[in-house]
């Protein structure tokens, strides 16, 4: 390896103790030659995801922390609840890396021709253990840059793009025509919107703000809901009769709101129809992909019996449509990184700064268009 590497780097790791405590800490790790098919990535981007955040959290109050330790070697503790510790007892001494996805340069690479072509480009990978000075993996994960695109563009190039495609995706695999979303005006949501315009999909926009609302219609969407509205029922039955929307994708997952979408389904899939004390015939389903309220989720069945309420995640779905739809999603997801799939970033931290109250109880609170980077190398 080049003797100008480091012999170690910093890595974040999670660290659920059997005391019912989660530690937040910094570890050096070792710096190790790439094998042949590998190649060393000096991470210098990767966003705070909310599957990012349930891991590095594990569902802690943040607020509550305690941070110890020297400023730029952190450690951060605090309690855990009865009921988190029960679901958590797999990982309880085990101190984890985090970091689904993330960009830098490739500093080093194996003897294979796919590594050694990949030497001292930027490449973005989606690998896990992203938050560390530097990441070893193998070349086939990874995704050459265009010349000259910087790092923090193609830092978050896998969850959000591809989650956003593979909802299409699943659409016209389960012979759906159109998309109802909900907490539309994240990162996420917003590229939706430029996918289903680029594509002819309808979609109905579901936020739950006034100016969020302001958001999606500033990059072209139609059909955009405030579900805090008074009459947000009557818009919803509405905008589902014009698009015909009958399968919806949902980040809030607690509360009333998927059953809500269930029933303006029904209403506008009903609409005109002879009565059947079993509902419409029409299939309506509902996918939950995200736990912005984590209450209970509550179905009030309103909606007749042709539906369906399941969870969806991104991996197991790459996993069904197998490599060759994979890397076509991934090579538009390429073509795209400063248009359709361009994320914007509220803060850029460190990986010690990471770990300081200021930082992570703004980060944790997974406000509508803010979205943080930690870049490993940053002072």
């Amino acid at each position: 390896m080049d003797t100008s590497l480091p012999e170690s780097g910093k890595e974040l790791r999670t660290l659920v103790k059997d005391d019912a405590t989660l530690e937040l800490s910094l570890v050096d790790v070792p710096v190790t030659a790439p094998k042949d098919n590998e190649i060393l990535i000096r991470v210098e981007a990767a966003p705070l995801n909310p599957s990012d955040l349930a891991l590095l959290t594990a569902g802690a109050d943040m607020s509550q922390a305690v941070v110890t330790g020297p400023a730029d070697s952190p450690v951060v503790t605090v309690s855990l609840p009865a009921a988190a510790m029960r679901s958590l007892a797999g990982r309880v001494g085990e101190a984890l890396p985090v970091g689904n996805e993330g960009a830098g340069t490739v500093v080093a690479a194996g003897k294979s021709d796919a590594a050694q072509a990949m030497l001292g480009r930027t490449v973005a990978i989606a690998g896990g253990g992203m938050y560390a000075q530097y990441r070893c993996a193998d070349a086939g994960m990874a995704l050459v840059l265009p010349e000259g695109t910087p790092a923090r563009v193609g830092a978050s190039s896998f969850v959000n793009p591809l989650t956003a495609l593979g909802m299409v995706e699943t659409m016209r695999r389960e012979g759906h025509t159109a998309l109802v979303h909900t907490a539309a005006a994240s990162n996420l949501g917003q590229m939706l919107v430029r996918v289903c315009l680029e594509d002819g999909v309808p979609l109905v926009n579901i936020v739950r703000k006034p100016e969020q609302a302001d958001i999606l219609r500033s990059i072209g969407a139609e059909h955009v809901l405030d579900s805090t509205s008074p009459d947000f029922m009557k818009q919803l039955i509405a905008a589902l009769g014009q698009t015909g929307a009958t399968l919806a994708f949902d980040a809030i997952g607690g509360g009333t709101l998927a059953s809500s979408i269930l029933t303006a389904m029904e209403a506008a899939s009903s609409a005109g129809a002879e009565y059947s004390r079993y509902g419409s015939n029409t299939h309506k389903q509902v996918y939950i992909y995200g736990a912005l309220d984590r209450s209970p989720t509550v179905l009030n069945r309103s909606f007749g019996f042709a539906w369906g309420v399941g969870g969806w995640l991104l991996t197991p779905f790459l996993g069904k449509v197998g490599l060759e739809t994979f890397l076509a999603l991934r090579q538009r997801v390429a073509a795209g990184l400063e248009t359709t799939f361009a994320s914007s970033y509220t803060g850029e931290v460190s990986l010690a700064e990471a770990l300081q109250p200021q930082a992570f109880l703004e980060y944790t609170k997974q406000a509508t268009g803010e979205k943080y980077l930690i870049a490993p190398h940053k002072p």
